[in-house]
This record gives C-alpha cells, structure tokens and sequence, in this order.
C-alpha cells in the first residue's frame, strides 16, 4: 500500500506479542480485534463434537487474521490461535471495517488477500483427498517455514497431527521417513529442514499452487 494509506493506519495499530496456544478468537464469538503478525504463526482450526480439529488456513507476516469482520460479519464457525509466537501488530476490528468500507488501495489489497486465502482452503481440500500423509507434511512443513522464514521451530509430533486431522502415529512414521532421509531432523519438538530442495520434491503439488497464487496476488 501507499505511504499516506500506511500511514493512516499506523496510530491504530499495536504491537503486542502472542504466546504460544493463545486464542484469538472462538467460533461464533465477536472478533474484536484483528492481527497482522510479524513473527508469530496462527492457525485457523475447523472442530468436531467429539473434540477433533483440523487446521484450514495458516496465517503469519504475509495475511491478517480476523477475514470475517471484512466480509460483512465479525462471528465465524472457525477457531483461531498461535500456534508459534511471536509479535503481531493488533487493530479495532471496527476500524479496520471502517477503512476498508472507504475502498481503495486498502480494500484492494485485502480482497487480494481474501482470494488467495480461498485457493488455499481450496487446494488444501483436494491434498487431503487425493495426497499421502507424507506428502502433506512435507507441504505443511513447508508452509511453516515458509511463513516463519526460518527451517528451524518448535513443532510436536502431537501439535502436527491434530493441525493435519490424523493419528500421531501416522505422523511419527512419515516424520521417520523424512528423517531417515535427512530430510528434515525432528528431536525433542523442534524440527529442522535440512534438504529443503528434497522436502519441496517430496511435497505434492498444492505447495506450488498455494505459493504461486499467493505471490501472484500479493506481490502486485
């Protein structure tokens, strides 16, 4: 965006810092406040009755956290915490809406950003239909570090298996595989890529796809 839309904003923003497991925001609760992180990663989670979630959308220094309150509502169904901390710039969500009702570069911007979210939630559907478990975590593995800018950060085997819907067992034998492959090394919740050039050709397709239309839409 523009210096002077830029800098419209700036009185309204607050840097905060984000623990890890911290809520952003319940489903069907008011959004009060939304947040642009800087070096913390959330996770958009879909659960069940029983318990069970799967994440549907990742959002780090590339998105804002908080969609609904620019598409008319401010509840959803989702659920949104932190899945590694860091900082993150917060804002009135009502200010947010307020500006982007304003149109502009602002609104453009953000409505960008809403279509390549869509392609993710989309692609993301098909991967977990048609891809192997080790091909996921190879994408998802990916798209942590891509959004955190670092191939090193604290993830449990537990943590990944509930972000990707699966048993943990599942997770330990395709972890194993990777590793075994050196691939990545997982030890004592903190996983590190050290082939990234081998990671990427293990992961399926959707990475390409997500990453290609993210910098498509954004990097305009």
């Amino acid at each position: 965006m523009s210096t002077n839309d830029y800098q419209r904003l700036v009185p309204h923003l607050k840097l905060v810092s984000l623990s890890t497991r911290q809520v952003i925001y319940e489903p069907k609760e008011p959004i009060a406040h939304v947040y642009f992180p800087q070096h913390a990663v959330v996770s958009i989670v879909s659960s069940m009755e029983d318990g069970s979630m799967v994440e549907v959308g990742i959002v780090s220094n590339e998105g804002m956290v908080g969609i609904p309150v620019i598409l008319g509502g401010n509840t959803t169904t989702t659920k949104a915490f932190v899945q590694v901390s860091g900082a993150a710039m917060q804002m009135d969500a009502d200010i947010l809406k307020t500006e982007f009702n304003q149109g502009g570069a602002i609104q453009n911007l953000l409505l960008r950003y809403v279509q390549a979210v869509y392609t993710e939630l989309a692609q993301g559907c098909a991967c977990n239909r048609f891809h192997t478990l080790e091909e996921r975590l190879a994408r998802w593995l990916l798209t942590v570090s891509d959004r955190l800018q670092l191939e090193d950060f604290p993830l449990t085997q537990e943590f990944i298996a509930q972000m990707l819907g699966v048993r943990r067992s599942g997770v330990t034998v395709a972890a194993n595989t990777l590793s075994r492959t050196g691939i990545i090394r997982y030890q004592r919740g903190h996983i590190s890529i050290l082939n990234r050039e081998d990671l990427e050709a293990t992961s399926c397709e959707c990475y390409r796809v997500i990453q290609n239309e993210f910098a498509r839409l954004l990097d305009n």
